[in-house]
């Protein structure tokens, strides 16, 4: 690839187990919950949405203020380790997300979001790349205490976000 990939890595612990957790992420419904609010994230697909590798998600989302239309395909289903998501069509030349659900040996669990994404109109998009980050760091921070207030659970430390270069 021309342009290396960056590749966001969010750890979150939880105190339930894989078993427990994932169901909540086979309902696509549940994003607009651990979505933050200022997105004005919206589920376009007819719902229910069955979620299993190929299935097709289209939402509205607003960026920066600017709505635009996100289309994702499951690429991988693997309940309860993990499971992977691709943008089709939104803001990214390459986004790949993916979910991994590793337990813990006090019956948590070790919850990793590694998004390799990479920005639209390289190498000029490296100009808004602080931007964009501050962006994805301020989602990722809400999305681990939102699910943590969802699922009612307590916090067993704070998550650990960073990002990486590499392909």
């Amino acid at each position: 690839m021309l342009f290396p990939m960056r590749h966001l890595v969010m750890k979150s612990w939880l105190d339930r187990s894989p078993v427990e957790l994932f169901p909540f992420f086979s309902d696509a419904g549940n994003l607009s919950r651990i979505t933050p609010p200022e997105l004005a994230f919206r589920i376009l697909s007819p719902t229910p949405i069955p979620m299993e590798r190929g299935t097709l998600i289209d939402y509205r989302i607003g960026l920066f203020g600017v709505p635009m239309r996100w289309r994702t395909r499951i690429a991988s289903w693997d309940p309860p380790r993990s499971f992977s998501d691709e943008q089709l069509r939104g803001p990214y030349r390459v986004w790949h997300h993916v979910h991994r659900f590793d337990p813990l040996p006090d019956g948590g669990t070790l919850m990793t979001d590694d998004v390799a994404f990479q920005l639209p109109l390289e190498p000029f998009s490296r100009l808004v790349r602080p931007l964009i980050e501050l962006q994805l760091r301020r989602i990722f921070r809400y999305r681990d205490q939102a699910l943590q207030k969802a699922l009612g659970l307590r916090p067993t430390r704070p998550g650990e976000l960073m990002f990486i270069d590499g392909d």
